[in-house]
């Protein structure tokens, strides 16, 4: 080596040593910074800041503050839930309460987040050194110490809460004014790299260059170099499958392998697997190394319950998590003590996954496929299924040259310059939490966020059972995120964001196979291999947690509610809808003038009705101009339909769906296609030019991936549902900005939708009249357990939709006054909003004075109505039914609103439970004739309340 040589290369450590020493006093300077700000706060009391009362009746006046503990922590709370961080270590959740009803729902402490970058994986913030995982004690956090592989804490600071994005009110829609954003306050977390991680990442990084190739297989055929072992117990056991070397075709249970000695100058061995339909554990497809001395050590696949296997020459465990039909690259390296085993699902930066200590001989030979526990030849009792795994390739590598730890840390050094921030809202008056992480890139290179979690908790279980379950009972709270498609039901974000897992680390629970469900973890489900260039930056999706102080479904799906008055405010928009059934202008015109007539709010251009929101003509652009103008000067909002998902394209621009998966309608374009963006600058266009006041965006994105790598808006499979669900949601964030009402069948509300479904079966509208009356309110009882009446619409097929003949539909109008007062009663009488799907809303005086009878009568009590449900009685068509409407802050605390679906009148008395009324002396009610009745509340805040039902009618009362 030259002298030159030398010193260039002492300098540049030097650059390195120094730059990491100036990171490490610059973290020393903030936690003394951070000690003085927690003296400013005020003390943690937990019993003085907790709420006495109901919030479900009462707002609570106790705001969102942050407090400091005399440990050194730093508590976010309202007096419903608090949330306790260690902010001296490294940056972890500590403590997790519900002050509700006293209970720590925090088990074990966990990272905050973590993310994937380049192929590196890091977990963010967190402690280590827990004794066990059932219980947390405040005397082991006080022990714990940071995890060195972590991210750790730069900074922090408190604020407001932000809004998401802009959102024009329209407050003639809505009961009364809501805040955006909701009241609270914000907390942010920012973590970095500090020199302890790494010089840690150097250190265990398994970066090959240098590394001589000693030899490479690619499976094109068997070598010579190989001796395959297959278990003889089924015929079809083999290491070369339909002339395919390397592709096992095996039962679970059963051993297929081959083997080769390697030379004793073999450091690293690499073999890339593709899993592809085996399920086994034990069994699964990976490497065994075996020593001179004998002894055997293996590392595998589990595919079955997707971890990976270790078998240290004496014990076989589970560690880490797989991602399941990708294939992953196992990479062993033998270090003078220890074997460290490592994985990588591209191949070039690999994830440490365990070290292990070797009988310090040197490795002689490599096995390759499926073998038993103990890396032999030996099955289990019970074969299992067949399946199919592919060994793609073999490669060994030799020793290491000798300036590879200096290449390392210039590759590394780029990280310093990389931020990762959490942010924590908790808002006043609500047990809610939101939290997402942003992933800042202040380098001056390009980098891949591959995979993240934003949120991981360990809490503790909601039940303990020895033995495995169909149905788990998860921890008291509800999970909602913005990242969520493909249905109307609150469930689907658990295709898309939310899982609760079992949680590897918690070896002490009671479940004989650890598979309880304590672990929420928050992360898409694929992806979102986001790039980032220097000086972008990239957000998670958030998730919001609502914690509960009951198991009751009605109490569940009240607190439901507020969260999405609190979170969606625009969901309280409630237009009064007509569907008018053509879009030429003088059928438009029409429907207009009777909105305007009657008093409803908003004409929809349906489906099937010649709206052409595709078609950007100047002649097109300007009619639909000119309608939307002469709607607004009647006081009426226009809009109309548009299809996205169901529906193909051509083969360039529809979705590539992996093999053996179909889209979710059965077509769908690809947003991300050249189809798909052009469409999206027509909606961009139609709305500015037009001034139009709605969509109804029907079969919206519904989540489906794209393989395509020819796709302008992403660049494969692993980044296409992510840039997809960007360009929907960043068209609905415009809509909200700009006062556009988003009528779409799919749970978009956190990304900006106003309504969905209240959930119905179209073709049930092809039922007899008298049926579709029962079934409506059955949909609307139903319906309403987590939707508030504003949040999901009904249908009335005034003209025949989907069969049914004359029986099934209202035209004309007139000849069926009974059924169509019916309707709207049931519909008004909710403060649920239909599409009325026809040509008209009247067709005579008669019918036009029905309609505007029910219409005043929603505007008059309009807050009450789309206010919050209890349930009374779901209806089955032998008696009444019935719901409550509660509004405890309101001038109306309730309306109670009963149905008699018999030919003959209802005449007793029911009990009515009013807690939710917020009364609890007296209840003045009214019904609809103005007679005024006082009934005293019992001592459970139930009222028996004398009713008398008209036949095939209803009865109700305002409640004061």
């Amino acid at each position: 080596m030259t002298t030159t040589h030398y010193l260039n290369q002492a300098s540049s450590k030097m650059k390195v040593i120094s730059s990491l020493m100036f990171l490490a006093l610059w973290i020393t300077n903030i936690y003394n910074a951070d000690a003085q700000h927690l003296k400013n706060l005020p003390s943690y009391d937990r019993e003085a800041i907790k709420y006495k009362g109901d919030w479900l009746i009462a707002t609570p006046q106790t705001k969102t503050k942050t407090y400091s503990k005399s440990n050194g922590q730093i508590v976010l709370s309202n007096g419903l839930i608090s949330r306790v961080f260690d902010i001296s270590k490294g940056g972890a959740t500590v403590g997790l309460e519900n002050l509700m009803t006293g209970e720590n729902m925090l088990r074990a402490i966990k990272p905050e987040a973590e993310v994937s970058i380049d192929g590196l994986n890091f977990q963010v913030g967190g402690l280590v050194g827990q004794p066990v995982q059932n219980y947390l004690l405040d005397k082991w956090v006080q022990q714990m110490e940071a995890d060195p592989s972590a991210l750790n804490l730069l900074d922090y600071r408190v604020g407001n809460t932000e809004p998401r994005f802009d959102w024009k009110k329209r407050p003639e829609w809505m009961p009364k004014d809501l805040d955006w954003p909701a009241p609270g306050k914000q907390l942010v977390f920012t973590y970095g790299f500090s020199q302890k991680l790494i010089t840690n990442l150097v250190n265990q990084s398994n970066t090959d260059q240098g590394r001589k190739v000693l030899f490479m297989d690619d499976f094109k055929d068997l070598k010579e170099t190989w001796e395959v072992f297959a278990s003889k117990a089924d015929e079809r056991n083999s290491f070369i499958n339909e002339g395919k070397a390397g592709e096992i075709m095996a039962l679970a249970n059963q051993y297929v392998y081959a083997s080769m000695p390697v030379k004793a100058t073999s450091k690293v061995w690499i073999v890339e697997i593709d899993p592809g339909t085996d399920k086994s554990g034990s069994w699964g497809p990976g490497m065994a190394l075996q020593s001179k001395n004998g002894a055997l050590y293996k590392f595998n696949l589990r595919t079955g319950d997707l971890s990976f296997g270790v078998y240290d020459g004496k014990n076989e465990k589970r560690i880490g998590k797989l991602l399941a039909g990708k294939k992953v690259f196992l990479r062993a390296e033998q270090l003078p003590d220890d074997l460290t085993f490592s994985y990588s699902y591209t191949g070039k930066d690999f994830n440490h996954l365990a070290k292990i200590p070797t009988d310090k001989s040197p490795i002689t030979a490599l096995r390759v496929g499926k073998m038993d526990q103990k890396a032999g030849a030996g099955d289990f009792i019970t074969s299992g299924e067949r399946g199919r795994s592919h060994i793609n390739q073999v490669m060994i590598l030799g020793e290491l040259r000798e300036n590879a730890k200096e290449d390392k840390l210039n590759r590394f050094k780029y990280l310093k310059d990389l931020q990762v921030k959490i942010f924590y809202e908790l808002y006043d008056g609500i047990p809610l939490l939101s939290k997402w992480i942003e992933v800042i890139n202040n380098s001056g290179q390009k980098i891949v966020v591959d995979r993240f979690k934003s949120e991981i908790l360990a809490l503790v279980e909601a039940e303990s059972a020895v033995d495995d379950k169909e149905i788990w009972k998860k921890p008291n709270l509800s999970v909602e995120t913005d990242f969520r498609f493909g249905g109307m039901s609150p469930d689907n974000l658990y295709s898309s964001s939310i899982a609760w897992n079992s949680d590897p680390a918690y070896k002490t629970q009671v479940n004989y196979n650890m598979k309880t469900p304590t672990l929420l973890e928050a992360y898409p489900k694929l992806g979102p291999m986001k790039t980032l260039a220097p000086g972008e930056s990239m957000k998670s999706f958030r998730t919001w947690e609502l914690f509960h102080d009951s198991w009751d479904r009605e109490r569940i799906g009240l607190a439901e509610k507020r969260m999405y008055r609190s979170q969606a405010p625009w969901a309280t928009e409630n237009p009064i809808m007509m569907h008018v059934r053509n879009a030429d202008n003088a059928s438009v015109k029409k429907a207009i003038d009777q909105c305007a007539e009657v008093g409803f709010e908003m004409v929809i251009m349906t489906f099937g009705s010649g709206f052409e929101i595709e078609n950007d003509s100047p002649e097109n652009l300007g009619r639909m101009k000119k309608l939307a103008d002469y709607a607004h000067e009647k006081g009426i909002a226009l809009g109309g339909y548009s299809l996205l998902a169901s529906r193909s394209i051509d083969k360039e621009n529809d979705v590539i769906m992996p093999e053996g998966k179909k889209p979710r309608f059965g077509n769908s374009p690809c947003l991300e296609s050249e189809w798909g963006q052009e469409y999206f600058k027509k909606l961009y266009a139609f709305y500015e030019k037009t001034g139009q006041d709605i969509l109804e965006h029907d079969g919206s994105y519904p989540g489906d991936v794209c393989a395509s790598h020819n796709h302008p808006g992403h660049s494969g499979l692993d980044d296409s549902q992510w840039n997809q669900y960007e360009t929907i949601r960043e068209f609905y964030e415009w809509c909200r900005s700009k006062g556009i009402f988003l009528n779409v069948p799919d749970h978009y509300f956190m990304a900006g939708s106003n309504k969905t479904g209240m959930g119905y079966r179209e073709t049930n509208w092809s039922l007899p009249r008298a049926q579709q009356e029962i079934i409506e309110r059955q949909n609307i009882y139903d319906g309403t357990w987590q939707k508030t009446p504003s949040m999901g619409w009904m249908f009335v097929p005034l003209v025949e939709y989907h069969g049914g003949g004359k029986e099934a539909t209202i035209e004309p109008l007139k000849d069926h006054l009974p059924h169509y007062e019916q309707r709207l009663a049931n519909l008004f009488g909710a403060g649920v909003q239909a599409c009325y799907r026809g040509p008209q809303l009247y067709d005579s005086p008669q019918t036009k004075a029905i309609v505007k009878k029910w219409v005043d009568f929603y505007k008059e009590h309009r807050e009450v109505l789309d206010s919050d449900i209890v349930h009374i009685r779901r209806p089955d068509g032998k008696d009444y039914d019935g719901l409550l409407h509660v509004n405890p802050e309101g001038k109306d605390k309730g309306l109670i609103m009963l149905y008699n679906p018999l030919k003959v009148p209802v005449v007793k008395t029911i009990k009515v439970n009013l807690y939710y009324t917020g009364l609890s002396e007296q209840a003045i009610l009214t019904n609809q004739n103005g007679e005024k009745l006082s009934i005293s509340l019992n001592r459970d805040y139930s009222i028996s309340l004398p009713i008398n039902i008209p036949a095939k009618s209803q009865q109700w009362f305002v409640i004061n």
